[in-house]
């Protein structure tokens, strides 16, 4: 046989194996989702409902002013609690927190079973007052219109804290006992950072060397027709929550006249700084959330997808390439450069001697504060700008198991709930309140029983936020089924 003829039977062999290997580890990238018996549908009365709509009512709103603050609010939403669920402010253990955030503990029979908690927050961001007359109802009025209510707070987050008590309260009154202590957790400053509401919980709790199976916090729900080539609804458990710093960026340079203006000026300088940070983004990189996300739904999708995520470790550039596609996406697989504020000059006709810029970073597990403070450096390579931390700082959060009893307790009751929904872990590109509980539980896990679309995603912290009631109902479904299922070993 010639040479080349031989090279190129060589090279074929090598393609139908290689072709051969892609096909075997897409056939044996098969489903690991699991499957429980539906529960009975639980019985929501009316009642439940003219609670939701009360709460939304009360305008605990948390304002970027702390001078614009209202306690009057918080304090008629702390009554309304009190007066709303009677049971569970009698019968729990009841803490308060900076006046307006509350813990509750309902005592498990078992004291060697280590507690779960249940979080939620109480506040909600402002309504832009400019942007009043676009709301479709009063973001205030709780109003129930076609079997949807609507306001302020219905999806962020009033749905948790209401859901979690008429949950507890219903529980109560079948006087059931759990087995394992349940404390409720509700901060009432998570929209500004939760310094006062959950990190002092946290504070508390940790002093008490109290240390929780698993929480469960907001943050992930259950994503309709949001996932490329999935028809099914797919809920999404957030194992980990990306990290947030703030850098402020200023320069300060010779300013003058603008009809004489130098080579470069500090704007110039400063715009240039920024550029480079964009042009230069940092790397992208699958996760463990998202692999974990891969692993779960790969084999929900068509075969050629299929194909690609069972063969990870070949395709990951191609992987990483379809993820940076979207803004949504790209957040999942890198740590995010978003310059969010830029100050300088103050006249057309003069250079000014100072230029002053905000970018914000969403950080990727794996990296930290540090390093991307390093590599904002090293990008820049400009000594002349001066980096400053801004105000709040957070690293990314610890990744939670996928194996734990937690996990495996969340997946279970979203089934009973949802039969025909899909379950995956993820990363929640947002902050949450439940990164103050890194040092109380090494499971922490981040969902919410309502339903997200291209509708309403972006209601929340935006315009006309409103929940269909049969999304409520399913929350205090929720709750009271992952409390009946957690309350034993």
């Amino acid at each position: 046989m010639k040479p080349i003829k031989k090279l190129g039977v060589i090279s074929i062999g090598i393609i139908i194996i290689f072709i051969l290997y892609l096909l075997f580890n897409t056939l044996n990238f098969k489903s690991i989702q699991l499957k429980y018996e539906p529960v009975a549908v639980l019985k929501i009365n009316n009642s439940s409902i003219e609670n939701f709509s009360n709460a939304i009512k009360i305008k605990t709103v948390s304002p970027e002013n702390e001078i614009d603050f209202d306690s009057l609010q918080f304090q008629n939403f702390s009554l309304f609690l009190k007066d709303t669920y009677p049971m569970v402010d009698s019968i729990l253990e009841k803490k308060t927190f900076n006046s307006f955030s509350f813990l509750y503990k309902w005592t498990g029979s078992n004291p060697s079973l280590k507690p779960i908690i249940l979080m939620a927050h109480l506040d909600v961001v402002p309504v832009i007052e400019e942007n009043i007359s676009d709301w479709k109802h009063d973001p205030f009025g709780g109003e129930i219109i076609n079997d949807t209510i609507w306001g302020r707070g219905t999806i962020d987050d009033k749905v948790g804290v209401i859901g979690i008590m008429e949950s507890v309260e219903l529980l109560l009154k079948t006087d059931f006992k759990p087995t394992r202590t349940i404390y409720l957790s509700f901060g009432h400053d998570e929209e500004i950072g939760g310094v006062n509401g959950a990190e002092s919980i946290a504070k508390y709790l940790k002093s008490e060397h109290i240390e929780a199976e698993f929480v469960i916090d907001e943050g992930g729900s259950i994503v309709q027709h949001m996932i490329p080539d999935i028809e099914k609804d797919v809920a999404l458990i957030g194992v980990a929550e990306k990290g947030f710093i703030s850098l402020d960026l200023s320069i300060k340079m010779e300013g003058g006249h603008s009809s004489m203006p130098e080579k470069e000026t500090a704007i110039d300088a400063l715009a240039n700084a920024i550029v480079k940070l964009k042009q230069n983004p940092f790397p992208a990189t699958i996760s463990p959330p998202i692999e974990g996300f891969i692993q779960n739904l790969g084999p929900e999708m068509p075969f050629l997808n299929r194909l690609v995520f069972a063969n990870k470790t070949i395709f990951e550039s191609v992987i990483t390439g379809i993820y940076e596609g979207s803004a949504s996406g790209n957040a999942l697989v890198r740590t995010t450069t978003a310059p969010t504020i830029f100050k300088s000059g103050v006249k057309d006709n003069i250079i000014p001697q100072n230029a002053n810029a905000t970018v914000n970073f969403r950080i990727i597990p794996g990296e930290t504060v540090e390093t991307v403070i390093e590599r904002v450096k090293q990008i820049i390579n400009d000594e002349r700008i001066i980096i400053k931390k801004g105000a709040f700082i957070s690293d990314p959060s610890k990744v939670s198991s996928t194996s734990s009893f937690g996990y495996k307790t969340l997946n279970k009751t979203i089934s009973e709930i949802y039969p025909e929904v899909l379950v995956a872990p993820y990363l929640v590109v947002g902050g949450t309140d439940s990164r103050h509980l890194n040092d109380i539980s090494e499971n922490i896990y981040r969902f919410s029983a309502i339903k997200l679309n291209k509708g309403n995603i972006k209601s929340f912290h935006g315009l006309n936020e409103r929940l269909p009631i049969s999304d409520f109902e399913n929350s205090i479904r929720f709750y009271y089924q992952i409390i009946k299922n957690s309350a034993s070993e």
